[in-house]
């Protein structure tokens, strides 16, 4: 189901045709951030292809995502493993047959879990890594040369999780932080030939995949995690939506090598775990069936 719908359009601040004759091409496209990044392109424009690895989970994203806009055009292409560059020029392939250019590129599949050091295999480490940040690389090099024609941008998915140290998320961290470099070197190196490359750091958003496990109510139906919040409230698919746009928009010809946060400015506050060390990093180091 998707989450934007045209008020996104009527009543926003974008223009309705923004992106007409853009195309597209987004890894993890059927998750939450990326499909909604998806969404908002869409209805302003632009056509889409989206990919990830399980079949009918993204070709159901894509015909709803079509949906939002009379004429777009989204194709959704399943069986794609992002940590394997090969698979990922072939979904380069069918998208240039099909909508003929690529001028937007996000690079937004991921895997997450909570694991402490103790527990965390360098297997689970490895995988984690190979998707967020050796899939980030393949699929800015699978797409390279499309960028290349058509001066075109890229934008990863990246987090806040390395900016401090947060127990149970070192996986990650390690991960984004790779994101954030490799972003930043590419604004660097491809400036030259007109393309751009930004990253966007979402913060705790409501209704994400994420959201329920890293921010539970409190006992009497609060949330102590938004209290800490700066603007004392979580964010929406809407606030990314939004800052999506920004950075693909003519109003952002003249940025590259940013990162984006989007957390109504958490990450100055410190870890979102602080009330809770050292008791939990105690317990987890003190179990003795850690995983090598």
């Amino acid at each position: 189901m998707s989450t934007l719908d045209q008020s996104f359009v009527t009543n926003g601040s974008w223009k309705p045709d923004l992106f007409k004759g853009k195309v597209v091409f987004v890894t993890g496209g059927a998750g939450t951030i990326c499909r909604v990044q998806t969404e908002a392109l869409v209805l302003l424009g632009a056509n889409a292809v989206i990919i990830g690895r399980n079949v009918e989970k993204t070709e159901k994203a894509a015909a709803e995502i079509q949906q939002l806009r009379a004429g777009a055009k989204v194709i959704g292409i399943g069986g794609v493993d992002v940590r394997s560059v090969e698979s990922i020029a072939k979904a380069v392939e069918v998208t240039v047959k099909e909508l003929g250019r690529i001028d937007f590129v996000i690079a937004g599949a991921a895997g997450n879990f909570i694991s402490d050091f103790n527990h965390l295999s360098s297997n689970a480490f490895k995988s984690v890594v190979s998707i967020d940040l050796l899939g980030s690389y393949n699929t800015a090099k699978a797409t390279f040369q499309e960028l290349r024609k058509t001066k075109g941008a890229y934008l990863f998915v990246s987090a806040t999780l390395h900016y401090y140290g947060i127990p149970f998320q070192l996986h990650v961290g390690a991960a984004k932080a790779g994101v954030d470099a490799l972003s930043n070197a590419l604004a660097v190196e491809l400036g030259p030939l007109g393309i751009r490359s930004n990253a966007i750091a979402p913060g705790l958003i409501e209704g994400t995949e994420g959201f329920a496990r890293l921010a539970p109510p409190s006992e009497d139906g609060g949330n102590g995690l938004r209290d800490k919040i700066p603007l004392q409230k979580f964010g929406t698919s809407r606030d990314i939506a939004e800052a999506t746009v920004y950075l693909f928009s003519p109003a952002a010809s003249y940025v590259t090598g940013t990162i984006e946060v989007v957390d109504g400015g958490a990450w100055h506050i410190g870890s979102y775990m602080q009330d809770l060390y050292p008791s939990v990093v105690i317990a987890a180091n003190e179990d003795p069936s850690a995983k090598i």
